[in-house]
């Protein structure tokens, strides 16, 4: 393997994880949000 195909493989594993984790977080802090409106 080339060093420019081990940099794109890691560059998109990093993309494909920092997108996991904002798309959970973001759930996270969506379904917290709701628990407060349906409790006031």
């Amino acid at each position: 393997m080339s060093t420019s195909a081990i940099l794109m493989m890691v560059v998109g594993m990093v993309i494909l994880w920092g997108g996991m984790i904002a798309s959970i977080t973001f759930a996270y802090i969506t379904s917290r949000r709701k628990k407060k409106e349906n409790k006031a």
